[in-house]
């Protein structure tokens, strides 16, 4: 099973992501550096994350898998450094 997921964090910024396995918990490949610049060292004693199903697909190829992905990185606009933490595709503001 492939499912594109959304994962949103304490901050309200999200991260949209592919797992051609739909391991219940694998998180993708987010830049942790580049999420952590964003909370305190308090902020990361407690630290929440939700993960939503977007969409899922028993027979999608890599490429329809991957297709879908970007559809909801521009649909959420995760790609925005104001809004998430997806860095492909670039966003054009």
């Amino acid at each position: 099973m492939s499912v594109v997921y959304k994962i949103t964090f304490p901050n309200g910024k999200i991260y949209i992501g592919q797992d051609r396995t739909d391991t219940l918990t694998y998180f993708g490949t987010l830049n942790s550096n580049l999420i952590e610049k964003d909370f305190t060292k308090e902020e990361k004693r407690d630290f929440t994350m939700r993960k939503e199903i977007l969409w899922e697909s028993e027979t999608a190829s890599k490429k329809e898998v991957y297709q879908m992905e970007f559809k909801f990185i521009r649909e959420f606009q995760s790609n925005n450094p104001n809004k998430g933490y997806n860095r492909n595709p670039k966003f054009k503001g």
